[in-house]
């Protein structure tokens, strides 16, 4: 059973036992809470489809933490005013676990389930919770494979691309895609992203900074 649940101005489809992200919650780790705006629900006996919502249908979930991601900086910059202000923001987010989806207006159980396979369903412009791989380094930072600056990295995350495991895992038809989608113009084998993205998983130092130190002593390393 599935069901399309509406919080925080956004849609996600859920299944018991999924984890979310959404926008902040009132609650503690812990805390049950009740989704009452429910879009569609769908299972063996069919689909049902609200006008706007489903009548008697409600989503209760369980509040595993609250959260921040990772800042993010607006700058603006007023062209020939010599004007600019720069300012950083970390969104507020609730991670849950979807426990039970009820329908013709019953209530829920209050049960948690004694063990949840994790599933993270959240929307494209969501910030996963950063993994860490062999030396410390975040596998969601793509800024540390040369050659992938700010406007290429905001590319690859609104196209679902947000660690260096789906880098290094690119076929060739995969880079023949984005380098067509993304308008990245044989960069990705140009600059070796695929090869990069084993080498920091492998733990190696990241190739950008290597380089800006060859730079800045003026010998090869």
């Amino acid at each position: 059973m599935f069901a399309v649940i509406k919080t925080g101005g956004k849609q996600y489809s859920v299944a018991a036992n999924d984890e979310l992200e959404v926008e902040l919650l009132e609650g503690a780790p812990g805390d049950m809470v009740t989704f009452g705006e429910i879009l569609l629900v769908g299972g063996e006996a069919g689909v049902t489809i609200g006008a706007p919502f489903v009548e008697g249908a409600s989503v209760s979930a369980e509040i595993i933490d609250q959260m921040r991601t990772r800042k993010i900086l607006v700058f603006k910059k007023r062209r020939r005013q010599n004007s600019k202000r720069s300012r950083g923001h970390r969104q507020h987010l609730t991670i849950v676990r979807i426990t039970e989806i009820l329908t013709n207006g019953a209530k829920a159980s209050g049960k948690k389930p004694a063990k949840a396979k994790a599933k993270v369903a959240a929307p494209a412009t969501d910030a996963a919770p950063a993994a860490l791989v062999s030396g410390g380094l975040d596998s969601s930072n793509l800024s540390l494979i040369s050659g992938i600056g700010p406007t290429i990295e905001k590319k690859l995350r609104a196209a679902g691309i947000t660690s260096w495991e789906q880098i290094a895992a690119w076929t060739d038809a995969d880079i023949a895609k984005y380098d067509e989608e993304l308008a990245l113009r044989g960069r990705v084998v140009r600059e070796e992203w695929v090869q990069q993205a084993s080498e920091l998983l492998a733990g190696k130092p990241p190739r950008a900074k290597v380089d800006q130190a060859e730079l800045k002593s003026g010998e090869d390393r």
